[in-house]
């Protein structure tokens, strides 16, 4: 019998784990903990009153995504159709909880586990170097839990956010790298715009990065970029006490608006609704968000997430911060879905509810004159545009 684990089976889970696993061991500590307070949920398969087997799911908040963490099968039963029925039971149990996604990560040379998800139709989707403890390589699998889903999705490599500020600067790596594959990820560069485009102050920490300084940035290295933005106020003002502070961010975000006005980037004053946005998608461009992180992290700071894709009823994000704290990896990091309504409901920071998105496109060569032609458009759903670069 399947049933959902609870703190009496605790001893059961420590025995199977430790009989099954050499390394990477969950301690008796991290079982009580995902049992009692983690986003998580356990399965559990017991004959005649003897634990078999257990497999555990953990669950992205904010999102429609779960990740099947660990799957055991205690000796004595493998290879009799437990581990078969306990993925089948996490599929289950996963899509009780609304989750469109499954992920999971396998070790490169676990052939066994590998042949079990394939023939349950997991494909493979990346690899995780250097991921377990004795240095082994993990293999990333997943599985869409709703067939008729079918998304369009834009080729975005991904990208991991090494400081806790360089959200945006990540985000702009990864879109840049999706319209240009030369572009080379790394740390350098990552820094290099977040000096670029850093709003310098940042609650009590270092500066965040505004929109106006990352589409300095992109325009600079070669892209067209366009502003979304719902009012001309300064942004994240609301997240320093400092009278001081709020006229330095004032400052800062005025001297990017004038540089962008020297230059053909339009700047739009109003809101890009979803519909707008996957528009934008569909005719090449790469979407850079700006959400509250609060419906993910349950922390109030602005995010930047890069759009990776759209279908009916989600959005696909690459969020560039992995919380290892509470047991994420990259896999859970990418492509993530999120319904529409919450996402919209996301996409937004502060008392004010601020709104930002960039779109990144290919640079198209301007002919010779033509911006003496060009007029404002209005921004969808919004109120007007400003072309930098035309008075």
């Amino acid at each position: 019998m399947i049933r959902r684990a609870t703190l009496d089976d605790l001893e059961d889970l420590v025995r199977i784990e430790n009989r099954c696993f050499d390394t990477d061991r969950l301690s008796r500590r991290n079982f009580r903990y995902l049992l009692t307070k983690g986003n998580a949920e356990t399965v559990v398969d017991v004959e005649n009153g003897v634990m078999r087997g257990y497999s555990m799911l953990l669950f992205n908040t904010g999102t429609s995504l779960a990740r099947l963490y660990s799957l055991a099968v205690d000796l004595e039963f493998q290879r009799m159709g437990v581990a078969g029925a306990l993925v089948r039971a996490s599929e289950d149990e996963a899509t009780r909880n609304d989750c469109v996604t499954l992920r999971l990560e396998i070790r490169k040379d676990n052939a066994a586990s590998i042949a079990l998800f394939k023939r349950h139709g997991y494909r493979e989707f990346g690899l995780y170097t250097d991921y377990y403890e004795d240095h082994m390589d993990a293999v990333r699998f997943e599985k869409s839990l709703t067939q008729e889903l079918a998304p369009a999705m834009a080729r975005v490599p991904y990208y991991e956010q090494t400081l806790d500020f360089t959200c945006g600067p990540s985000t702009l790596l990864m879109a840049m790298k999706a319209l240009d594959p030369s572009i080379v990820l790394d740390r350098m560069l990552e820094l290099r715009i977040w000096r670029e485009s850093t709003t310098i102050f940042m609650t009590s920490g270092h500066g965040g990065c505004g929109p106006y300084g990352l589409a300095l940035s992109a325009y600079h290295r070669g892209f067209d970029v366009e502003v979304f933005v719902n009012d001309e106020r300064a942004l994240f003002v609301d997240s320093v006490r400092s009278l001081e502070k709020k006229e330095v961010m004032r400052l800062v975000q005025e001297d990017f608006v004038n540089e962008l006005r020297s230059v053909p980037v339009n700047i739009h004053y109003g809101v890009i609704g979803v519909d707008a946005l996957q528009q934008q998608f569909e005719q090449g461009g790469i979407p850079i968000v700006l959400i509250s992180s609060y419906r993910i992290y349950h922390e109030k700071f602005p995010h930047w997430v890069v759009v990776t894709g759209f279908d009916e009823r989600f959005i696909y994000v690459h969020d560039p911060f992995v919380d290892k704290e509470v047991g994420k990896t990259i896999t859970d990091c990418v492509n993530m879905p999120i319904l529409r309504k919450d996402f919209e409901r996301m996409a937004r920071y502060g008392k004010a509810g601020q709104k930002s998105v960039l779109i990144l496109k290919r640079r198209v060569e301007t002919p010779k004159g033509a911006l003496e032609k060009l007029t404002p458009t209005r921004a969808a759903q919004g109120q007007k545009t400003t072309r930098a670069g035309s008075r």
